[in-house]
């Protein structure tokens, strides 16, 4: 009898047990599950940081090399140098084209000077000279009238000496005078020639000093092109010494001094080691509980009992469709596979923390991280 009720208290000690483990399992279940939803973590992280390849922008040898595989590099330390010989060469000749062409501005301005002091002159005398023309005209105009009447007077009285209606002197002083007379168009038709000759070269002087400034205008037109070839020249003599633009880790170089550096083609990988993240891909449903702002913890892989803080900075709004759900989003209509799956998994999407105590040792880009959402 005694038996049988100790076999009985130890059933019912055993289901009350048993009763007790499942609700405690059940209780920490719920916990777990308010804590996960109250603080969203995943072990699906990496570490990122910026990174840049480093690429010359000029062609040429590499005279120097200043850094190693994995080095560690302030702001500011020379990373590379390229033989800058054909750069220097290059810079010299832009400034001297430079030089020339100032040269001959400086030339033409002298020159237009010249000439318009000339034509300054020329101009204060145009009036007068046009004043010469017209009394030249005139004078012209007096000559010939008086020639015209002493020809006439001539023509009339050579005639009348066979009649001897005339004496001969008469006759000879008509004829002296008709010459006199001739000479004296002659010398105001000179005159009025002579008057139009300085005209026309006080007009072709100033036509010439039009035109002289014509000629400078291209010449001052061609400073920007001589500025630009010279900039562009001191721009490439600069290149051909890189330094590091922010303090930097120095991976992936592959390449050593004597190597023919190309435009463009990189030549190794700089990290940006003044900031951190750590990219957590966190289930779609926990997003709601996300906001940037909040305060996160990171756990490392590689150290996994020290904790680190971080800020989240953004939420990703967008990942690449699943190609067995969506199918693929090609031209035309999108080719759905007819699938049936089962499971539905639920998308992930990027979430940014900002690490604010990383310890520089510890931290490469794709190292593997744990990140908890704390809140506010």
């Amino acid at each position: 009898m005694d038996a049988d009720k100790k076999t009985g208290r130890r059933q019912r000690l055993g289901r009350w047990l048993s009763v007790g483990i499942v609700a405690t399992a059940a209780l920490l279940g719920l916990v777990v599950l308010s804590h996960g939803n109250r603080y969203p973590r995943t072990e699906d992280a990496e570490v990122l940081a910026n990174y840049i390849g480093v690429a010359p922008q000029v062609d040429g040898p590499l005279v120097g090399i200043n850094v190693k595989d994995n080095q560690f590099v302030k702001k500011g330390e020379l990373l590379y140098e390229i033989d800058a010989r054909p750069y220097e060469y290059a810079l010299e000749n832009a400034l001297s084209e430079q030089a020339a062409l100032e040269g001959q501005i400086a030339d033409e301005q002298r020159k237009i000077a010249a000439l318009v002091s000339a034509v300054s002159v020329a101009q204060a005398n145009i009036h007068s000279m046009e004043a010469d023309i017209v009394n030249a005209e005139r004078g012209v105009d007096r000559a010939r009238a008086e020639w015209s009447y002493a020809s006439n007077n001539m023509h009339r009285l050579e005639p009348l000496l066979t009649k001897q209606f005339v004496t001969v002197d008469q006759v000879d002083k008509a004829r002296s005078s008709e010459r006199a007379q001739a000479e004296a168009l002659r010398q105001a038709e000179s005159q009025l020639q002579l008057a139009k000759a300085e005209l026309s070269s006080a007009v072709a002087h100033h036509e010439e000093a039009r035109h002289a400034v014509t000629t400078l205008e291209p010449l001052i037109n061609q400073r920007g092109a001589k500025a630009a070839a010279v900039k562009k020249a001191r721009y490439n003599l600069d290149n051909c010494r890189v330094y590091a633009p922010f303090d930097a880790l120095v991976t992936n170089l592959t390449i050593s001094e004597g190597a023919y550096a190309h435009i463009g083609q990189q030549m190794f990988t700089i990290i940006d080691a003044r900031t951190w993240w750590a990219i957590g891909n966190f289930r779609e449903g926990q997003l709601t509980r996300i906001t940037p702002g909040m305060k996160a913890d990171i756990y490392l892989m590689s150290k996994p009992d020290q904790r680190f803080a971080g800020i989240v900075d953004s939420v990703g709004y967008g990942v690449t469709p699943d190609p067995d759900v969506l199918g693929r989003l090609d031209t035309g209509l999108p080719d759905v596979q007819r699938t049936l799956n089962w499971v539905h998994l639920a998308s992930r999407y990027p979430v940014r923390v900002r690490v604010e105590n990383p310890a520089p040792e510890l931290f490469r880009v794709g190292a593997s991280a744990v990140v908890t959402i704390r809140g506010f």
